[in-house]
Formats: C-alpha cells, structure tokens, sequence
C-alpha cells in the first residue's frame, strides 16, 4: 500500500506533460481558444508559479498550480484530476494543499478563472465548497461568456 504525496514538481516530466495535454485537450473542447487561459508548460515555468502534483506512489493523478500575481494575491491555475481519480478526492487535496501554501506566503487573497460550460460544474462547486465566491476579472483577463471568475480572502 502506498500513501498520497503532493509535491512540487517539474511540468516537463512526461507522465506530467501528458496529463497536462489531456488538461488542455479538454479546456478547449469546452472553451473557445480565445477565451481558454490554460496555461502550457511553458506557462508553468514561469517563476511566478508554483506547480504541484499528487501522486498515489508511481501514479500521477492529478495536477495545480498557484501564480502569484502580486504579494497580496495569487491565483490557481491548471488544476486537473486524471479521470480514473476524479470523485477520490485528488481535487480537494490539491486545493487545500495551494490554500495552505497561500496563507503561509501571507497572501491575502486567492482568485481563479474557470470555465462556464457543464463540463465545468465539477469544479465550480468544488472552488465554491470551500468558500471561493463569484467576483469580477482579475490580472487582465476578458469578460466573456465562456469564463467566470472566484476570489477568497484568506
């Protein structure tokens, strides 16, 4: 039996990449390219970015990050839970875990953008379950019909 890790991790693994790549197959299934702010790995290098895996052994099953967007507020990006680990928990671990990393760099506000479409709903609810609400952009992004953004004070 082996026990869950999260950990900071490096976007150009290939078991990373390839989730990755189902992460933005799907963003842009469900969103219009010009309105899709998935980041890549490229993206993920950024060194405003920290970016996290969960791994149940040899087994990567999900992935998040956390921007910081200025030092009192950051932004989760590119979470995603494989499919065969969605409802196990992988998400909420994830998110906990960059909420934890947050309030400890003394951010005092964490923010997302998401998508508005059904294939989005799993997420919504998770942001909204742990006390993320609807708010305005933020950090430049459009106002579209395709995104809808979350805050929390911390």
């Amino acid at each position: 039996m082996t026990a869950a890790v999260i950990m900071v991790d490096d976007p150009r693994k290939p078991e990373v990449r390839a989730i990755l790549e189902r992460h933005l197959t799907f963003c842009l299934t469900e969103t219009p390219p010009e309105h899709s702010f998935a980041l890549d790995v490229d993206g993920l290098l950024d060194p405003a970015v920290t970016f996290i895996s969960y791994r149940d052994g040899d087994t990567l099953l999900g992935v998040a990050a956390i921007k910081e967007l200025d030092p009192e507020h950051a932004e989760i990006k590119s979470m995603h839970t494989a499919a065969e680990a969605r409802g196990r928990g992988v998400g909420r671990a994830l998110l906990t875990h960059l909420l934890e990393a947050a309030q400890a760099r003394g951010y005092r506000r964490v923010s997302l953008e998401t998508g508005t479409t059904p294939g989005f709903a799993a997420a919504r609810a998770l942001y909204e379950s742990v006390g993320f609400v609807p708010s305005g952009p933020f950090g430049g992004y459009p106002v579209t019909g395709d995104n809808c953004f979350y805050t929390r004070a911390l």
